[in-house]
């Protein structure tokens, strides 16, 4: 059986649709029709990965309250908002509130199985036996891929798979500076600048959390950003 899949969207034709592609590519893909079935069902058992809708029947933010019930049960559980709103104020509301990614329901199943695959092979690449840059330690940082966990001072940081991936591609190299279009390459994304600038601003917003005094992310106006040395 493959990797669990739970779809929450209001619209039956369109969950029935997506839960049967989703199967067709090989996932185990269920759906649900409101957030309060879909948290009834999380709460037994989270599945591997959740796509939502925004609007969920009577909730017109339903999606959005059910990300945060879910980063509060996970910091790594990947998450995709499918919707059909899609204004920039929608697509930050949902990064900053901790999505891996954000399609339109125009997005292709072809397109949508490619983003999927994508967040599970981060995971699994984070999940490799261990080498020699199993453990990154820079100053006041440290990293663990297989446990896809960092660490600042030794309090943790609860980043996203998307939030770890970009923070491993800039840590790699401190000092080199990464442009938009490497970090999309590198955390197989495919976004606007505005919504890079958006993972970026969360990312130092949770590290702030822990350290006040946080400015190791650096942007290089007009070219994109690096780790600091």
């Amino acid at each position: 059986m493959g990797r669990s899949i739970a779809i929450v969207e209001d619209e039956p034709l369109i969950r029935a649709n997506y839960v049967e592609a989703l199967n067709r590519f090989g996932y185990d893909a269920r759906g649900y029709g409101s957030r309060q079935e879909a948290s009834t069902a999380f709460a037994m058992r989270l599945p591997e990965l959740v796509i939502i809708d925004i609007g969920l029947g009577d909730e017109p933010e339903g999606g959005f309250d059910l990300c945060r019930e879910l980063r509060a049960k996970s910091a790594t559980l990947p998450l995709i908002f499918l919707t059909a709103r899609d204004s920039d104020f929608d697509v930050i509301s949902g990064l900053r509130l901790g999505a891996d990614d954000y399609l339109s329901k125009d997005t292709s199943l072809h397109q949508l199985a490619a983003r999927i695959a994508a967040l599970f092979r981060r995971i699994e690449s984070l999940k490799a036996p261990a080498s020699s840059e199993t453990v990154i330690e820079h100053g006041p940082l440290k990293m663990e891929s297989e446990r896809m966990r960092i660490s600042w001072n030794g309090a943790e940081v609860p980043l996203t798979v998307t939030e770890f991936w970009m923070v491993h591609t800039l840590i790699r190299f401190p000092g080199h500076v990464k442009n938009r279009d490497q970090l999309m390459r590198e955390a197989e994304l495919v976004v606007d600048d505005a919504t890079i600038t958006s993972h970026i601003k969360r990312i130092r917003k949770k590290f702030i959390a822990v350290a006040p005094d946080f400015d190791a992310i650096e942007t290089v106006h007009g070219v994109g950003y690096r780790w600091k040395p």
